[in-house]
């Protein structure tokens, strides 16, 4: 009796194309889907105040103006919500940045009781929500005297960031050879110095990739911030355009703008480490 063969049966050829466009075409769907809001956004920042307030909308306006940027920039408070979120976010970053990178070299590279505890529980501070911590957050800056304080702020976004970051840092601790650290101490380095001339440099990608993160999250926040802060001129920029008013009332025009120029700090930080963010998220994810 002869064998029968067990190989799988090869793909068709136009089988294979044929999938092949389904997945392009619901990859494209969904690209589509996920940019029209920001296609809106910035074509409503573009149009003219009167095409906005109309019922005949398109999908391109019938002339583009500038103005909605000059009236948003004009608002009060604006320069000052502009300083504010410079100042807290990356503040917050840096912070967090370099206490994830010490405590995630300490996690990689150091056994001690306790450690796979401490680990779990960094993963599961993220698992709670800001809201629910938000009463006790508020009792705990009132007692510091750290309301409406620009370091208040600072503190809830670098404490928030923080497990995250460390532990997105430690995959790339670990996947450093040991051996470049003890070269240099043989070379006449201490641990700490053999870190910052040797491990740190190499972290790049890992700080890349863990920034972006922190940053995004301290630009986009809104609610602890504004909790926090109670003085106009110490409002981030989430804070002040959900106060985005005029004597006239709601001007959209020039709020789509504001939502516009708000977005662009992150993009072009985005845009400047990109490189070294795709190869953080894959680095840092396997062991080896």
């Amino acid at each position: 009796m002869s064998a029968v063969s067990s190989a799988p049966k090869a793909i068709r050829p136009d089988r294979k194309k044929k999938s092949r466009h389904l997945y392009n075409a619901v990859g494209l769907l969904t690209f589509v889907v996920m940019i029209f809001p920001v296609y809106w956004l910035i074509i409503s920042a573009l149009r003219p105040n009167a095409e906005i307030r109309s019922y005949d909308q398109t999908l391109w306006p019938s002339s583009i103006t500038f103005d909605n940027f000059s009236r948003a920039m004009d608002q009060a408070h604006f320069a000052t919500a502009v300083k504010s979120s410079l100042i807290i976010c990356v503040t917050a970053v840096a912070g967090a940045m370099l206490m994830a990178t010490i405590a995630a070299y300490a996690i990689g590279r150091f056994r001690f009781a306790g450690r796979k505890l401490f680990m779990i529980v960094l993963i599961l501070v993220q698992l709670l929500p800001p809201t629910a911590m938000l009463i006790p957050i508020y009792l705990q800056l009132n007692d510091l005297g750290a309301l409406n304080e620009y370091w208040g702020v600072i503190v809830i976004y670098l404490v928030s960031t923080l497990p995250f970051a460390t532990w997105m840092i430690r995959g790339f601790v670990i996947n450093i050879p040991k051996e470049l650290e003890e070269s240099a101490m043989v070379d006449g380095c201490s641990q700490m110095g053999a870190f910052w001339r040797v491990v740190f440099p190499l972290l790049a990608p890992g700080l890349a990739a863990a920034s972006i993160y922190s940053l995004i999250n301290a630009w986009n926040e809104y609610l602890l911030a504004y909790i926090v802060l109670q003085d106009n001129d110490k409002y981030t920029l989430n804070v002040w355009l959900a106060n985005f008013t005029t004597s006239r009332g709601v001007d959209y025009g020039a709020l789509m703008a504001a939502s516009t120029l708000i977005a662009i700090p992150v993009v072009a930080f985005f845009m400047v480490i990109q490189k070294k963010m795709a190869a953080g998220l894959t680095s840092g994810a396997v062991k080896g």
